[in-house]
């Protein structure tokens, strides 16, 4: 799921609000491996280069992924 809305985001240039609250449940579940890890460090530099957009506000959030959550 991780990957799939990794792709939509690279897709349209835009990361909805909607998929990047998916984006933390998945990964508050622990459902994800080391390829779902190496994806979102894909997205966030996309992110920080200003390649993708994010409709959030907090630039805080996203970037608390690639080393907030561990591969289970």
């Amino acid at each position: 799921m991780i990957r799939a809305l990794i792709e939509s985001a690279f897709q349209t240039g835009c990361l909805s609000v909607e998929s990047e609250g998916l984006l933390h449940q998945v990964l508050a579940t622990k459902s994800y491996d080391s390829k779902d890890l190496a994806a979102l460090a894909v997205l966030d530099e996309a992110v920080r280069v200003g390649q993708i957009k994010r409709e959030a506000s907090s630039l805080s959030l996203l970037m608390k992924f690639p080393t907030q959550y561990k591969q289970s």
